[in-house]
């Protein structure tokens, strides 16, 4: 994600760093060596080579944009070129912050503290006061973190994004239900799941054969039900999944099995088909991302549609929903072009380039400035960031096995397999197994 090119004159990066200073671009001396990024998401394809283009063109600097996907396959080439050597000046990091953390240890990645303090142009703010704070923290290293990382924000978000609920408006009109009064709480999801039901149409759907979708959801309730510090002491191994408020969360996806609100099949089913089941209209509710906006868009443009939070079970905290970065990228530390590489990223993260981006993809931008040229659908998404929170900026994290334990037991919770206090009990233990072996 950090490694920037070093062929850029100093009088040419002052301007370049401004995005679009309203001054033609002097090329003299420059390096010709062009800057390589690697990236995985196919969705935006087009836009980031048009926008490559348009750099190329102001600054007379190639920009080599190669796409490597599905995701899976990207980040196994990213994997296997770091153990080599061979990673781009530009790239991006998927998996856990644990993965994101031993990128760095090794020098894979740059730290952008300096850069992001500089000014940008003539400006009086910095670089990065014009990101979203949330998107910014994902690609955060706090002072002491658990991994031992030098403090510093180590990646660029392309653009942002929160998952929350989505609700077909016309399905809701069909069940006599006001088509702009959603579900806020558990108790009105319930109701409004039953009216569904008696009119004969389908429920909620989610991509929950990827049981990352179902660590969204169950932490989005944990934290309205018991909050942030009692889910992190949980964590920390200092209150038991046995704890009446873990088994209440259980017992939300126990409702959803016994009231029969899921569609068929949205237990194994991956988020693509999950899209497509709301897109085509055969599920009134979806839990999904804001990038669901393009997807939809592109499966059924007349869809006619609203993002919503979660419904609170409870009042005494706040939903929290994961979000912030979309998509991130890094410099690479080792490469001799890291300083080119920043004035790219720097470049491609102007208020110009971001509403470009995001218009062309129907993705949240990174950039606050460009909220007022985004549509009124994402701004649903968009009105809920500052409530965001995700795996990567907890202060503390659940042991891998523990996590992949507590998600199946919903899976098992959902298909009449296991209750709730059966799967407590199953994670708990398996929570009392990790502690011990990392005790020694």
């Amino acid at each position: 994600m950090k490694t920037y090119l070093r062929f850029f004159m100093v009088s040419f990066l002052a301007l370049a760093l401004t995005g679009c200073s309203g001054e033609s671009h002097k090329q003299k001396n420059l390096n010709s060596k062009s800057i390589t990024v690697w990236h995985w998401m196919s969705d935006r394809e087009d836009a980031l080579n048009e926008l490559v283009n348009r750099f190329e063109n102001e600054t007379q600097v190639k920009v080599k944009l190669e796409l490597f996907a599905p995701s899976e396959a990207y980040a196994q080439r990213v994997k296997a070129s770091a153990q080599t050597g061979t990673l781009p000046d530009i790239y991006g990091i998927l998996g856990e912050k644990r993965d994101f953390a031993s990128f760095i240890r090794s020098g894979y990645v740059k730290n952008l503290n300096e850069e992001l303090s500089a000014k940008l142009g003539n400006e009086t703010d910095v670089w990065k006061n014009s990101f979203f704070a949330k998107a910014l923290a994902v690609n955060e290293f706090a002072q002491g973190n658990e991994f031992g990382i030098e403090p510093g924000i180590y990646g660029i978000p392309l653009d942002a994004s929160t998952i929350q609920m989505v609700y077909n408006k016309k399905l809701y009109a069909k069940a006599g239900l006001d088509p702009n009064n959603p579900p806020r709480t558990w108790d009105e999801f319930i109701e409004h799941n039953r009216a569904l039901k008696k009119s004969g149409l389908p429920g909620f759907v989610s991509g929950f054969g990827e049981i990352w979708m179902i660590d969204a959801l169950a932490s989005n309730w944990a934290m309205n039900i018991m909050g942030e510090k009692k889910v992190f002491a949980t964590y920390e191994g200092k209150v038991s999944y046995n704890d009446p408020d873990w088994i209440k969360v259980l017992s939300l996806f126990k409702q959803m099995a016994d009231e029969k609100i899921l569609v068929e099949g949205a237990v194994t089913m991956v988020n693509k088909t999950a899209e497509q089941t709301f897109a085509n209209e055969r599920a009134t509710y979806a839990f999904n991302g804001s990038w669901c906006v393009n997807v939809y868009k592109g499966m059924n443009p007349g869809l006619e549609y609203a993002p919503i939070p979660p419904p609170a079970v409870s009042s005494a905290y706040p939903i929290r929903v994961w979000g912030g970065a979309g998509g991130s990228l890094v410099v690479n530390n080792g490469s001799p072009r890291r300083d080119g590489a920043v004035t790219f990223l720097r470049w491609l993260t102007a208020e110009k380039q971001q509403s470009y981006l995001s218009q062309a993809t129907e993705n949240l931008p990174s950039v606050k400035a460009s909220l007022q040229h985004i549509s009124p659908i994402l701004s649903g998404f968009a009105d809920d960031m500052d409530n965001a929170t995700h795996p990567n900026v907890y202060p503390v994290h659940e042991y891998p096995e523990v996590t992949e334990a507590f998600n199946k037991g919903i899976q098992s919770i959902l298909i009449g397999e296991k209750t709730p206090d059966e799967v407590a009990q199953n994670v708990q233990k398996t929570k009392e197994k990790e502690l011990a072996k990392n005790a020694k």
